[in-house]
């Protein structure tokens, strides 16, 4: 990793390791920089200019978020860099691409929400728009540069060929609009806000979160997979809780909520009221049941039940996670300029010849520069 000589800006992000700021205390920056080495150029100096393409000889990929164009300006484009390494990959993430219009405006996460269409679909119909959490606009355009990077590796490594990959953080996050851009193109109408409802603009009993009487859970019970309405009915019963739900009108009502159901709800507007009422009364009783118990107790005895639903997890709930446990999954990292070990999330894939594995901790401000810079001059 290539940092300026203060270091990266992330360094400096919060939260921070016992609440003490400092460059290599930045919860944010060790989670996302575990097994790089770090060394610090300033390129627009002829020196490190030099050291910089001696790096280039040497790799596979460069990634970079400069503004368009900045290191053409310095001799450093893609144009030159390939005359280095004929195979090397650029790969550059900026807010909306290398080219157009808007090719030069600051695109922070916000930016990239706001324009890319995600913003338009987060949150309750009743507030503004909200921001998604914790800068999707970067998340998205990491994953697409990801991606995009793997194809061109693919690429060269089939025909030796390297090449420019161009990634707009707008571009990458207008995808993640579920079905916003189709309902456009097919009917000319928007999607809205629906907060929690998703694409289904009413309050289904079963579809959501709920309440426990220690955190929530979500439920989709009455979609295509799982158990039914039905057997959360008798569930119900059995415990006692189901209140007028086992009797007519309610007993036929909830057995039949399903999505089939739910296609045909507005096609007798006569009726339409009257159903309204009735799943609002039922998702009464539901929300009654589900808060007298605990989050876990809910969701285990929903599974045992093939029922869906699924907890809201917190970041203490993944950490005690027996599933997670079980496989090992949070990762003790060692860092002796902090004194302590710290748990890192684990492997988002597991492979079964080349294990992944962190190998090191993140590294201090150009801890590795003799290291790195040696090898490359070698």
């Amino acid at each position: 990793k290539i940092e300026p000589s203060g270091g990266d800006p992330v360094r400096h992000l919060p939260p921070f390791h016992g609440d003490e700021e400092g460059v290599d205390r930045s919860l944010y920056w060790l989670n996302l920089n575990t097994n790089k080495r770090s060394i610090t150029l300033d390129i627009e100096k002829p020196e490190d200019h030099a050291s910089f393409e001696k790096l280039v000889a040497t790799a596979d990929v460069v990634v970079e978020t400069f503004d368009p164009g900045y290191l053409d300006s310095l001799g450093l484009g893609y144009e030159t860099l390939s005359k280095i390494s004929s195979g090397i990959i650029l790969t550059s993430i900026t807010g909306f691409g290398q080219t157009g219009p808007h090719a030069h405006y600051k695109a922070p996460d916000i930016v990239g929400g706001a324009m890319g269409g995600i913003m338009w679909l987060a949150g309750d119909p009743r507030d503004p728009p909200n921001v998604p959490p914790w800068k999707q606009g970067y998340i998205s355009a990491s994953i697409h540069a990801a991606g995009g990077t793997l194809t061109a590796l693919y690429h060269r490594d089939l025909t030796g060929e390297g090449q420019h990959v161009d990634v707009s953080m707008q571009e990458a996050v207008s995808i993640a609009q579920e079905t916003a851009m189709q309902t456009w193109d097919m009917i000319t109408a928007l999607r809205t806000r629906n907060a929690h409802k998703g694409v289904i603009p009413v309050d289904v009993p079963g579809i959501g979160p709920y309440e426990c009487s220690d955190g929530w859970v979500f439920g989709y019970v009455g979609s295509p997979a799982g158990a039914t309405w039905g057997d959360l009915l008798a569930w119900m019963i059995e415990e006692g809780k189901a209140e007028d739900l086992a009797d007519e009108p309610y007993k036929s009502f909830c057995e039949g909520l399903n999505l089939r159901f739910l296609s045909t709800l507005t096609q007798d507007p006569a009726t339409i009221a009257e159903k309204f009422q009735r799943m609002a009364h039922i998702n009464q009783v539901l929300r009654r049941f589900v808060k007298t118990k605990a989050k876990w107790e809910m969701y285990e005895q929903a599974q045992r039940r093939r029922l869906l639903f699924g907890l809201v997890s917190t970041p203490e709930d993944i950490a005690k996670n027996p599933q997670l446990q079980h496989r090992r999954w949070l990762t003790p990292v060692e860092h002796p300029e902090l004194g302590a070990t710290l748990e890192y999330p684990g492997p988002p894939y597991r492979l079964s010849e080349t294990p992944w594995a962190i190998r090191r901790r993140p590294p201090a401000v150009g801890e590795h520069q003799k290291e790195v810079l040696e090898e490359a001059a070698s």
